[in-house]
């Protein structure tokens, strides 16, 4: 075994230790610790996916002294590489775009509690990209959920602590329906690994034994996991929740937490059931009737908003549409752009909520849009990283968002004529509605009618929010630059799914 086919359980482990020590360790000691430990699992998987693309396939890893079944494992091929270097980068980058305010809105002593809770999310998600055993997914689902909680709850405010309470409880709903489908599973079954339980389930639906149990199954893996995924109509929680938060903790939340759940369903709905048993039980129609549904509502409820952080935060769930209403399409296209939009809003969303939060602090701690204008002239880099994110949203060409547009379109051709009208004219009205309402905020940023309290204030820019504005923008150009590459991956490693 090649030494760095090792990294993978390095890093889920060391992070998990890494949260440990942050949490003995004072505020400034335990972020130097999470940042540097971030670095180096953003090139370790970054040296993963080189591996895995040079070889052209996956391998499973061992962990401990037993072979699977009665042992655990982990799979590591190109997309799963791939997710996890993008997902480490983006935590890398959030932290650094949003550590201002990470101080400044947490009590001194429970600093370091932060930097605790963002590795053992970083580690539940490495964890979830990539485990073989369904068991092991839900034990990383709770720990993420709990570490995202407390992401938002550790802001002092009476707010945050309502909108905890609110996302800790539907988190909680969504797990139990995920813990109940497992159960049923493993009892018709008796495999809780992936790859054993695949060959049971396609002998059950051969023979047509346990096909009302199957369909349940199905309908509590999707509901359970769209729930913490925030799809349309379980959407309630977020936009408190994410609009509460602290900078850095919106900027995760949206760009890496709700996906983590998604590639749990991904590898359950592919891994395990295969696409024929999804289209068979009318799960794809779910999933692509809701995330339209998403598309437009999530958008209509962002253009109402006035409130920056809550905007984005509806925005959020209209990009959360864009992934189902891939999967939904039960094709090889349309799951290339539910992929390609994982890593597309992973790099745009966080970026826009750390501007956000960079605008707030030339416009005395406000986030409403009067509060707000004319904010990216006294903040120019701020304004010019909101100004590309808001372009990749809306999906103008040469940007990220414009990709998955373009994959979701192809994907939508490929389909029947119902579905082929409803996809076209669902990112259709999407696309104009994120024009709407990102539009008037670009002018609003740059426009002369600034409030007088706030016309001679100008941002003091600090290292760490000129280097995490810089790199989230280079990385969209370079997203809708080079989309070939990365679609090319993403593809290669659905075909190492079995697609």
């Amino acid at each position: 075994m090649a030494f760095v086919q090792n990294f993978p359980f390095i890093t889920i482990v060391f992070s998990l230790t890494c949260g440990v020590f942050c949490a003995v360790l004072k505020g400034k000691w335990a972020k130097r610790l999470c940042l540097v430990w971030l670095t180096l699992t953003t090139l370790m998987s970054f040296l993963v996916l080189l591996y895995t693309l040079k070889t052209g396939g996956c391998y499973v890893y061992r962990m401990g002294k037993w072979n699977a079944p009665w042992g655990n494992e982990i799979r590591v091929g190109v997309l799963e590489a791939l997710m996890a270097t993008a997902f480490s980068g983006v935590m890398l980058l959030s932290l650094l775009g949003g550590m201002h305010h990470i101080f400044a809105d947490c009590e001194p002593e429970k600093t370091n509690l932060y930097f605790t809770m963002c590795s053992l999310l970083m580690s539940s998600l490495f964890a979830l990209i990539y485990t073989n055993d369904i068991f092991t997914a839900y034990v990383f689902v709770e720990i993420n959920t709990i570490a995202s909680c407390a992401l938002v709850m550790l802001k002092n405010s009476a707010k945050t602590l309502v909108a905890t309470t609110r996302y800790l409880i539907m988190s909680l709903l969504g797990s139990g329906l995920f813990l109940l489908g497992i159960v049923i599973l493993y009892g018709i079954t008796g495999e809780l690994l992936m790859q054993s339980i695949a060959e049971k389930v396609q002998t059950i639906f051969a023979t047509g034994e346990y096909s009302l149990p199957l369909t349940v199954i199905i309908g509590l893996f999707s509901v359970g996991l769209a729930v913490k995924s925030a799809l349309f109509p379980f959407h309630s929680w977020l936009p408190d929740a994410h609009g509460n938060a602290t900078a850095s903790s919106s900027a995760i939340l949206s760009g890496l937490v709700l996906k983590g759940y998604i590639i749990v369903l991904i590898k359950i709905f592919y891994r395990i059931f295969g696409l024929e048993i999804i289209v068979s039980e009318q799960v794809s129609w779910f999933l692509f009737l809701f995330g339209a549904l998403a598309m437009i509502l999530g958008s209509v409820g962002a253009l109402r908003e006035r409130d920056l952080k809550r905007m984005l935060a509806y925005s959020s769930v209209a990009q959360v549409g864009y992934i189902y209403l891939g999967l939904g399409l039960h094709s090889e296209l349309g799951v290339t752009a539910a992929c390609v939009q994982i890593l597309a809003h992973a790099i745009t969303k966080p970026m826009l909520f750390i501007a956000a939060g960079g605008f707030m602090d030339v416009s005395g701690g406000h986030k409403s849009m009067s509060a707000i204008t004319g904010a990216g002239r006294r903040d120019p880099l701020g304004g010019i990283a909101f100004t590309v994110g808001a372009l990749s949203m809306i999906g103008i060409p040469f940007f990220a968002g414009f990709i998955t547009k373009l994959e979701l379109t192809a994907g939508a051709l490929e389909s029947g004529t119902v579905t082929t009208v409803i996809a076209l004219a669902a990112v259709a009205v999407s696309t104009l509605l994120n024009a709407l309402y990102y539009i008037p905020v670009i002018f609003n940023l740059f426009s002369g009618r600034e409030q007088a309290e706030y016309k001679g204030l100008r941002v003091r820019y600090r290292v760490d929010y000129a280097f995490a504005t810089v790199v989230f923008v280079l990385l969209n150009i370079g997203f809708g630059a080079f989309s070939e590459y990365v679609v090319g991956a993403v593809r290669q490693g659905l075909t190492m799914f079995g697609m």
